[in-house]
């Protein structure tokens, strides 16, 4: 069977400043052996989302020893990540261990672009002392990623909170009516907590790629 032609956007960094991620989801191990191969003739680095452990394994020895793969964030590296900007600017909050995935997957992206993240894990409302007991810490980074499933209600807290720069990560974590995150997303979209940005659901990457782009904001002209 033939591979499919593949068309890497390699000048999406130069229009955006975040270069193409690879979302491994519904390709075949042949496509992905492809695009590293391409990344690789180019000398690219390349960040890879979704990719799953099957997939992995499928993939020849040769293309899995050049990732540094996170089996929870279904995430790999293929080449090295930019270099740390030092300390972190952005603080990461799961209601529960159960939203892990989808935080770590935004916690790789930021690394990947060289932005450490601190984190506060199993902080959700339902034991609301674990969240106030933090929030002095808290309070110091100027963006914030709260990842929350079921009802989502740690975003609004949060954001009647702090004063830094909020970005809701909606999970799919939950029993029935949380409909693999749907009732967590209008949640946080109907939100009272004032300038409120929010992503979709298990997006990881993309509440990552939201913070690089406040955090770029806040920086001085060239």
């Amino acid at each position: 069977m033939s591979v499919p032609e593949v068309r890497p956007d390699a000048s999406r960094g130069e229009r955006v400043g975040l270069d193409e991620a690879i979302f491994c989801a519904g390709k075949s191990a042949g496509q992905i052996e492809v695009i590293l191969a391409e990344a690789r003739k180019r000398g690219a680095r390349l960040l890879l989302t979704r990719l799953g452990a099957e997939q992995l394994h499928a993939l020849s020895d040769n293309a899995r020893a050049a990732l540094a793969y996170d089996a929870l964030s279904r995430t790999a590296f293929f080449g090295a990540a930019h270099a740390s900007k030092g300390e972190p600017r952005v603080v990461i909050l799961s209601a529960g261990t159960s939203d892990l995935p989808a935080a770590r997957e935004a916690e790789r992206t930021l690394a990947w672009y060289g932005e450490a993240a601190a984190e506060f894990h199993d902080v959700g409302v339902a034991g609301l002392w674990r969240l106030t007991e933090r929030l002095e810490e808290i309070r110091r980074f100027p963006v914030l990623i709260v990842a929350a499933g079921m009802d989502a209600a740690l975003l609004s807290v949060v954001g009647g909170l702090v004063r830094g720069c909020v970005i809701g990560l909606p999970t799919s974590v939950g029993y029935g009516v949380a409909s693999g995150g749907r009732t967590a997303l209008d949640a946080m979209l109907a939100s009272c907590a004032p300038g409120l940005a929010v992503v979709n659901i298990d997006n990881g990457y993309g509440a990552a790629c939201t913070a690089l782009r406040m955090l770029r904001a806040f920086a001085p002209p060239a």
